[in-house]
C-alpha cells in the first residue's frame, strides 16, 4: 500500500487553549499501518482540575471518569513509542499536534519533529462539494459509524476511516489530475505532499485505465456529459393517478386532500391561461403540488415551464428529492435544468491558463486543487457546486464567466463550455429550475438568458416584490470596490494593466496614451477613489443617528440632502472618479478592440489575459454605470441609504438605491407577458386575504385565488402563550425589557429542557440577551449558540441545535423562515418582539411617505401586514410534520392588548391561546410538553 505509518490522534480538553492551563482529559491513537488499522490505544487523563459544564455536555465525560485515571506525565511515554517514526494526522491537526506538543513540553519530553496530515484540508481536497468538512457531518455524509462524537475513541476510529476513504478516493483520480495535484501541494499547511507523491509515484508504475465516465482534453481530466434524449409521448395521467404512484413510492404516504386539488387548480391554470395565486399550509406539499401539474403539461404541449425559488436550498430539494421521485413515477421521460447567470459558471479556458501560473498563495492554491478533482465529478460546472474558502471565492472571481470578448473559435474551450451547455439543456428542456433573482435580471436585460417560456411557477412568492426590489436597485459595498478596481492595477503593481502591457510591445501595438501617462491617470483615478469615500464616509458619520451601544448605523439620503452644501463635496468628488473610470474604459476598450480587429496572433496565455481583461472592463463599467446611477442621476421613485459600522469604516460601507414599489415593473414585465403565472408560498394572505401581497406586486384584477390549509390539527399539537409578568415593550427602557425576558428565558430554557429557538428583530437585542442568559450562571448543561456570535452559517447553527439535547438558539430576521427543525429537537419557539420593521428603515419609511402622500395609513395599509406575514413564517418553524408538538410564548403584549393584535392571531393556524406568570408557563408546559 502507502510506505509509511500513519498515527491518527484525537484528544478532548478541558477547553480550547494549553497556553490558558487548559488540560486532555481523554486521548486516542489509532495506527494504520499498509492501508489497513492494526491497533488503537485510549485513555482517560487526570486534568488536575474539574472539568467545566459545557465539555461535559459536549463531550459527555465528567469528573467521575477521570479521577482514577493516569496524568499526561504517566501515559507520555506510550504515546511518543506510537509516535515513534510514524505521521501525525487529525481533523484539524493544528489544534491536536498543538496541544499534544505543549502537554510533552509541561511533562519534560521533547516535542514530536514528523511530519503531520490534516484530514480537513484533505477533506476540502478530495470532497470539494462537502457541505461541511466538520468531522460528524462528514461521517454522516459517508454512512460511517460514528456512536459517540466528542469523545476521543470514537472520533479518532472515524477519522482513521475517512484518511482511508480520501487515500482511496484520491488513488482513483485520473493520473493527470494527480500529478497537477501532487505540484499544487507543496503550498499546503499540513504535509500532503508526501500523500500525493507516493499516490503519483504508484500510479506512474501501471498503464492508466481511464474511466469510461472521463476525458482528458487539453491535460484536464473532465467527466463526459451525457448524452440526453428528447421523447414527445402522449400522457394520459391524469392528477388523481398520482396517488397510486406516490403511495408506492413514498414510506408512509398519506393523501392530503388539499395537494390533490393544488395540482387540480395548478392544471386548470396553465390550460386557461390564467394566473393563480396559492396560500399552502405547511404540510400540504406544495413542491410537488405544483411540479406535477407542471410535467404534465409541459410534456402535453410542448411548452415549457420555469420554476422560480428565491432560495438555493430549495432548488436543491427540488432536483434531488421531489425531481428524482417525480422522475421514477411519471410514465414518460421529462426533463429538468436548473439555470443559474453565467458567472455561477466555470470559463475552462481561463482555469487552464491559471494553472501555468506560479502561485504560492493558500487559498488559490488549495482553490485550484478543488477544482481539478471537481472538473472529474461535475456536470454542470455550476461554482454552488463547490465549499470553497472566502479567499477562494475571491480567486473564483478570475475564473468566472464573462462570456466572450474574442470570437467563440478562439477559445479552445468552448465545445466544452459550461454555460453554453447549460443553455442548449435549457432550450431542450420541458422544466427549468431558476431563482428570483436570474429570474428578474432576465427581465430587464436586453438578451434573455432563459429560452423563451409563457407559463412560470414562483415558489416563495412572498420574496417576490423584495426580490425585485434588489434586483431593479444598485448595491455597492466599499471593500468589493476596492478589490474589483485593484485588479487593474499600476505597472509596478504587476496586475492587469503591466500584463497587457507587456502583451502590447510583444505585438507592437500601441496604446492612445503613452504607458507612463496612463500609469498616472489610473494612480490618480485610486486617490480620486479613496478621497470620495473619504468624503463620503464623513458625512455619512456625521449625519447618521447614532444610538448608545449600537454599532452599526444607517442614514437616508433625502432629496433635501442631495440639494444640500455638505453633500455638493460628495457629487463633486464622485465626479473626479467617474471621469477617470471613463478614461480608462475608452483607452482599454480601444486596446482589445484593436487586438480583435488585427486578428494578431495570440498565445493561448494571451488570449486567457485578453478575456480576463475583457471581465475586468466588464466590472469596471458596471460599476461606473452604477456610481452614476446613484450620484449624478435623479432617482424618481428610488430610496437611497447608506449602511455601516462605525467600528469600521469605510471597510464596512454600503450604499443601496432600490425602487420604492415594483408593482408596475412586475405587471408589465411578468404579468403581461406570460400566459399563466402561479405564485406559492405558506405566507402569503393577511387575516384571510390576499389583498396586501397582490397590491406589492402589482396584480390586482384577472387572478384566481386559493387558500388550502394546512392538514395538521395545530390545536392538538400546539399552544401559544401570552406572559403577563413581562413589561409591556413600548412602556420601559430596551435594557429594563432585555433584563425582564432574560430572566424569565432561563426559566422556560430550564422548564423545556432546552430545545428551543429564540427569535428576535434586532441584533443588537439578541446579543444583549444572550450575554444576559450565558453570564447568568443558570443554564450552565445548557449550549448556547447565537446568530452573529457563534461562528457557522443558518445551516451550519441548525445542525449543531439539532446534535445537543439542551441547546439554545438565538437568530434574528433570517431565522424566521427557512430554517427546518423537525420533531422533539425543538419544542419552544419564543418570539421576543412581534416582528415589525423598525418605522425609520430607509424602504420603509418610504413607502410610508408614499401611502401618506395618497391619503392613506401607513401602519395598516404596510407595517400591520408585512409584519403579520414574518409572524406566520416565525410560528411555521415550530410544526414541519404532523408527529410535532410545541409551544409558541410571544413576549409582546401588544398581540393581547391592542387591537390589531388580533389580526396576528387570526392569520396563524388555530390554536388555544393562553395568558398567565412564568409559573403558569412552567406548570403548563410540564403537563403539556
Amino acid at each position: 500500500m502507502y510506505p509509511f505509518k500513519l498515527v491518527v490522534i484525537d484528544l478532548e480538553t478541558t477547553g480550547n487553549s494549553p497556553k490558558k492551563g487548559e488540560k486532555i482529559i481523554q486521548l486516542s491513537a489509532v495506527i494504520i499501518e499498509g492501508g489497513k488499522i492494526i491497533d488503537q490505544f485510549t485513555s482517560f487523563v487526570s486534568p488536575g482540575k474539574p472539568i467545566p459544564a459545557f465539555i461535559e455536555e459536549l463531550t459527555g465525560i465528567n469528573d467521575d471518569m477521570v479521577k482514577d485515571a493516569p496524568s499526561f506525565h504517566e501515559i507520555a511515554p506510550k504515546i511518543l513509542e506510537i509516535l515513534d517514526h510514524g505521521i501525525f494526522v487529525a481533523h484539524n491537526v493544528q489544534f491536536d499536534l498543538s496541544f499534544l506538543q505543549a502537554e510533552l513540553e509541561e511533562a519534560g519530553y521533547s516535542p514530536f519533529k514528523g511530519p503531520a496530515f490534516d484530514t480537513v484540508e484533505l477533506a476540502k481536497v478530495a470532497l470539494p462539494s462537502a457541505d461541511s468538512f466538520k468531522l460528524t457531518e462528514l461521517s454522516n455524509s459517508l454512512s460511517l459509524s460514528h456512536v459517540r462524537p466528542h469523545q476521543a475513541d470514537s472520533d479518532a476510529y472515524v477519522t482513521a476511516e475517512i484518511l482511508l476513504y480520501f487515500i482511496e478516493e484520491l488513488s482513483k483520480l485520473p493520473l493527470v489530475t494527480l500529478e497537477k495535484l501532487h505540484k499544487l501541494s507543496n503550498h499546503l499547511k499540513s504535509d500532503l505532499d508526501l500523500l500525493f507523491d507516493s499516490i503519483v509515484t504508484k500510479k506512474q508504475k501501471h498503464v492508466e485505465d481511464l474511466s469510461d465516465e472521463l476525458e482528458v482534453y487539453r491535460g484536464l481530466a473532465l467527466r463526459k456529459r451525457k448524452q440526453h434524449l428528447t421523447t414527445h409521448e402522449e400522457i394520459d395521467l391524469n392528477i388523481p393517478d398520482i396517488e397510486g404512484h406516490l403511495a408506492q413510492h413514498v414510506p408512509f404516504y398519506e393523501k392530503r386532500e388539499q395537494q390533490m386539488e393544488m395540482m387540480k387548480e395548478i392544471g386548470h391554470a396553465f390550460d386557461e391561461s390564467q394566473h393563480i395565486v396559492i396560500e399552502a399550509g405547511t404540510g400540504v406539499g406544495k413542491s410537488l403540488g405544483y411540479l406535477w401539474p407542471a410535467v404534465l403539461f409541459a410534456k402535453r404541449t410542448q411548452e415549457k415551464v420555469v420554476i422560480s425559488t428565491y432560495t438555493i436550498q430549495l432548488q436543491e430539494q427540488l432536483l434531488h428529492k421531489e425531481i428524482k421521485l417525480l422522475e421514477k413515477i411519471s410514465p414518460t421521460p421529462f426533463r429538468t435544468v436548473l439555470l443559474k447567470g453565467k458567472n455561477h459558471y466555470i470559463n475552462l479556458f481561463k482555469f487552464e491558463q491559471s494553472l501555468r501560473e506560479d502561485e504560492s498563495q493558500y487559498d488559490v492554491v488549495l482553490t485550484k486543487m478543488q477544482i481539478l478533482v471537481w472538473l472529474t465529478r461535475t456536470e454542470t460546472g455550476d461554482m454552488d457546486e463547490l465549499n470553497l474558502t472566502s479567499g477562494g471565492q475571491l480567486f473564483w472571481n478570475r475564473l468566472k464567466h464573462d462570456g466572450w470578448h474574442l470570437t467563440h473559435a478562439k477559445d479552445p474551450w468552448v465545445g466544452k463550455d459550461f454555460y453554453l451547455a447549460a443553455r442548449k439543456n435549457a432550450q431542450e428542456a420541458d422544466i427549468i429550475i431558476t431563482n428570483h433573482s436570474m429570474l428578474l435580471t432576465d427581465m430587464v436585460r436586453e438578451s434573455s438568458m432563459l429560452p423563451s417560456y409563457d407559463y412560470l411557477v414562483i415558489d416563495e412568492a412572498h420574496h417576490l416584490e423584495k426580490s425585485a426590489r434588489q434586483h431593479l436597485g444598485v448595491i455597492m459595498d466599499y471593500l468589493s470596490i476596492k478589490f474589483s478596481t485593484s485588479q487593474l492595477g499600476m505597472l509596478d503593481h504587476k496586475q492587469l494593466f503591466y500584463r497587457l502591457d507587456q502583451l502590447l510591445s510583444n505585438h507592437s501595438v500601441g496604446l492612445l496614451t503613452h504607458p507612463f501617462e496612463l500609469d498616472k491617470i489610473i494612480g490618480q483615478f485610486y486617490m480620486d477613489l479613496e478621497e470620495a469615500f473619504s468624503v463620503l464616509t464623513s458625512v455619512f458619520y456625521k449625519k447618521a443617528r447614532k444610538r448608545t451601544g449600537i454599532q452599526k448605523i444607517q442614514l437616508r439620503i433625502t432629496d433635501e440632502m442631495k440639494n444640500s452644501s455638505y453633500w455638493q463635496p460628495v457629487i463633486m468628488s464622485m465626479e473626479r472618479v467617474i471621469s477617470g473610470m471613463k478614461h480608462i474604459e475608452r483607452e482599454f476598450q480601444r486596446v482589445l478592440d484593436t487586438i480583435k480587429e488585427k486578428k494578431i496572433k495570440l498565445l493561448d496565455k494571451e488570449k486567457a489575459l485578453i478575456e480576463e481583461f475583457y471581465s475586468f472592463l466588464v466590472d469596471l463599467t458596471e460599476l461606473r454605470t452604477n456610481f452614476q446611477t446613484v450620484f449624478l442621476k435623479d432617482l424618481n421613485n428610488h430610496v437611497l441609504w447608506l449602511d455601516g459600522d462605525t467600528r469600521s469604516l469605510p471597510n464596512s460601507l454600503t450604499i443601496q438605491a432600490q425602487p420604492i414599489t415594483v408593482d408596475v415593473n412586475l405587471q408589465n414585465e411578468i404579468f403581461a407577458k406570460k400566459k399563466s403565472v402561479v405564485m406559492t408560498s405558506a405566507t402569503l394572505t393577511v387575516s384571510g386575504s390576499f389583498h396586501y401581497f397582490l397590491n406589492e406586486i402589482g396584480l390586482t384584477d384577472n387572478v384566481k385565488k386559493l387558500q388550502l390549509t394546512s392538514p395538521f390539527d395545530y390545536h392538538e399539537v400546539s399552544r401559544l402563550f401570552v406572559p403577563t409578568d413581562v413589561p409591556e415593550i413600548q412602556q420601559v427602557q430596551n435594557e429594563e425589557y432585555i433584563e425582564a425576558i432574560s430572566s424569565h428565558l432561563i426559566g422556560v430554557a430550564q422548564a423545556t429542557k432546552g430545545r428551543m429557538l429564540i427569535l428576535f428583530t434586532s441584533y443588537d437585542m439578541l446579543r444583549k440577551t444572550y450575554e444576559l442568559m450565558k453570564e447568568s450562571g443558570l443554564l450552565e448543561e445548557y449550549v448556547l449558540m447565537a446568530q452573529g456570535i457563534t461562528s457557522g452559517s443558518r445551516t451550519r447553527l441548525t445542525k449543531n441545535f439539532q446534535r445537543f439535547d439542551k441547546a439554545i438558539l438565538f437568530g434574528t430576521s433570517s431565522f424566521w423562515e427557512g430554517v427546518d427543525i423537525p420533531g422533539e429537537d425543538l419544542s419552544c419557539l419564543a418570539m421576543v418582539r412581534l416582528p415589525f420593521t423598525p418605522p425609520d428603515e430607509p424602504v420603509n419609511q418610504a413607502k410610508s411617505d408614499i401611502l401618506k402622500a395618497q391619503g392613506k395609513n401607513p401602519f395598516s395599509s404596510h407595517s400591520l401586514p408585512e409584519a403579520i406575514i414574518r409572524f406566520k413564517q416565525g410560528v411555521g418553524r415550530l410544526i414541519r410534520r404532523s408527529s410535532d408538538r410545541g409551544i409558541v410564548i410571544v413576549y409582546d403584549r401588544r398581540i393581547k392588548t391592542t387591537r390589531y393584535g388580533k389580526a396576528f392571531l387570526q392569520s396563524i393556524p388555530s390554536m388555544e391561546v393562553q395568558e398567565g406568570d412564568l409559573f403558569d408557563l412552567i406548570s403548563w408546559i410540564e403537563d403539556w410538553l
